[in-house]
């Protein structure tokens, strides 16, 4: 039998006025029917530009086919080189035989149309059915991708759904008109962990139940060994390993692929150096042991322990609340409130890292900002080395601000675009006039930016001259121009590669070593936050479930919810 997808000798370049770029060399891969194949590698290694190129989705130019061909198989009898297909049978076989669901659900949906009409759309276009029958099948499809109240869901917009339930959208329009094909680029990334289980298994329940062929793309080999039958490992456009996914993880061949799966925070001691990808490429780098629950760290683990106390508390939160009013009346009296932090109480000490854990919507977020007063609380007290924050002037907060800082989710959108990453990380020093030299100033920040591993040449370049793992460098350098003692970490790490991931994790730590600063490190990975705490705190619907040692957490949670978030950590064991 013919495979379903057979891609051989593709050569994809893109055309750029300072040259020829080459995006993937000569590679060749197979689907079969009713196999999952996973696409695995860093960003930039080609994963995705081989998959737009199955649907012809690359703009031409700059994207040009210097080799290859893609040949699709939906039945014995009858194969098309896709490569060669006009623009009408490409249009036929897109949605129909094979479909596609992106990473970003938000920007894959049209926010003006309801999510029920964009799924009907694709039926009525592809299947020739009127729109009665176009909507029944609509709110079969979302009951079949386990959506609550499928019939309320199709008359609602893409921003009245969550993540989850979004992706699930994008999955149910994917499968509308039972493709042949599935491709899946990306599609649990910006989920979290228990969400991105559920989808993980529904798409190989749907994969099961058709028999279609699936080409799952990730960065996350622990996301492979949940669902993939074979492996593909891609490096800077070329193919570096092929195999069974259970023997990839027994026994992986190329230095890469033994990086990618070394380096997961998931499968190391707290404390442990994390090793990097380029570890394994220069050939110093050792394949990770199991993970264990008896610590390595006993010295460091011992030092904080011993400043718990109450002459070490550097934060102090009594029920605090945040609400924010969703309904008001005739009048204008709210009438409901949306309760993102609901009567929190803990401590912070000197000197520890404290991991802030839950799901998107716990309200992780918006206790981090409410801590710094970048949302102001509905009632509590938040005192900050003996200080009451709340009753501190505007004035006196921005003073008090330079021992305060934050690290936001995304780089991207945490620096100025048309401002030198030199001039940002200075900001700080300036505003808060603590260098009124110039050349003083920029030699403090030079100084800043080889510790967080730049260079001194990076001080006149632009944010967009940078990769993500850079640039989050970046934002960490300039949180620490001020030499604070307080740092909020939120989802610094969420968005990374996993090799990049390990990097930024490595300088945490070794900054924390180095500088004695605090940090709130605040995430929906309990695996990362397990790796680089002393203690846990776990947050659910806007209430504290739990809080203790990292250890104890991690290995014996006493909440069914922490538990459900343990349970859902990809390639854990």
């Amino acid at each position: 039998m013919n495979p379903l997808l057979a891609i051989k000798d593709l050569s994809i370049e893109f055309k750029t006025e300072a040259g020829t770029i080459p995006a993937v060399k000569k590679i060749s891969l197979a689907v079969n029917k009713g196999e999952i194949v996973a696409i695995v590698g860093e960003s930039g290694s080609g994963k995705s530009v081989t998959a737009l190129s199955i649907l012809q989705l690359l703009p031409s130019p700059p994207a040009q086919y210097s080799s290859g061909s893609i040949i699709f198989s939906p039945n014995n009898e009858s194969s098309i080189n896709l490569l060669n297909a006009d623009p009408e049978n490409i249009r036929n076989i897109r949605g129909k035989q094979i479909s596609i669901i992106f990473q970003e659900p938000m920007t894959s949906l049209n926010p003006v149309f309801t999510c029920g009409h964009q799924v009907a759309e694709s039926i009525m276009l592809h299947e020739q059915c009127n729109k009665h029958e176009a909507r029944q099948r609509a709110v079969a499809l979302f009951e079949k991708v386990k959506l609550p109240s499928p019939s309320s869901i199709y008359n609602r917009y893409p921003h009245q759904l969550s993540g989850g339930q979004k992706q699930r959208v994008m999955i149910a329009m994917a499968m509308s008109c039972n493709p042949s094909l599935l491709i899946c680029d990306e599609p649990t990334t910006a989920l979290d962990v228990t969400v991105q289980k559920t989808i993980l298994q529904l798409i190989k329940e749907l994969q099961q139940e058709t028999g279609m062929g699936v080409l799952f793309i990730t960065h996350d080999l622990g996301l492979v060994r949940e669902i993939a039958d074979r492996c593909i490992v891609m490096l800077k456009g070329e193919i570096v390993e092929q195999e069974y996914t259970s023997q990839l993880f027994k026994e992986p061949k190329h230095p890469y692929t033994k990086g990618l799966l070394a380096c997961r925070p998931v499968l190391h001691k707290k404390g442990e150096r994390l090793p990097t990808v380029s570890d394994f490429l220069m050939g110093s780098g050792k394949p990770a042991g199991p993970n264990v629950e008896k610590s390595e760290y006993q010295s460091k683990r011992q030092e904080v322990n011993s400043s718990l106390t109450q002459e070490g508390k550097i934060l102090e939160v009594r029920d605090l609340s945040v609400w924010f009013p969703t309904k008001k009346n005739f009048f204008g009296r709210t009438e409901d409130y949306v309760k993102a932090v609901d009567a929190v109480n803990f401590d912070v000490y000197k000197g520890e890292t404290l991991g802030l854990v839950g799901e998107s919507g716990c309200g992780k977020t918006t206790l981090g900002r409410t801590l710094l007063r970048l949302i102001e609380p509905t009632s509590g007290t938040i005192q900050f080395a003996g200080i009451d924050l709340l009753k501190l002037n505007q004035r006196s907060l921005r003073r008090l601000r330079k021992d305060m800082q934050i690290v936001f989710q995304d780089p991207y959108s945490s620096l100025n675009p048309r401002i030198k990453i030199g001039e940002a990380v200075g900001e700080p020093l300036k505003v808060h006039e603590l260098q009124n030299s110039r050349s003083k100033r920029q030699q403090n920040v030079i100084d800043l930016l080889e510790k967080v591993d730049l260079q001194a040449g990076h001080y006149n370049r632009y944010p967009h001259e940078f990769s993500g793992g850079q640039r989050q460098r970046i934002v960490i350098a300039r949180a620490l121009s001020l030499n604070p003692s307080f740092i909020i970490c939120d989802e610094s790490v969420s968005a990374l590669d996993v090799s990049v991931q390990a990097q930024v994790l490595n300088l945490i730590n070794d900054l924390k070593t180095e500088l004695g600063f605090t940090i709130i490190f605040i995430s929906h990975d309990l695996g990362v936050v397990h790796y680089l705490s002393d203690r846990i705190m776990v947050m659910n619907k806007g209430k504290i479930e739990e809080i203790g040692d990292a250890d104890q957490v991690y290995y014996h949670p006493s909440s069914d919810y922490t538990k459900k978030l343990i349970n859902s950590i990809p390639g854990k064991s």
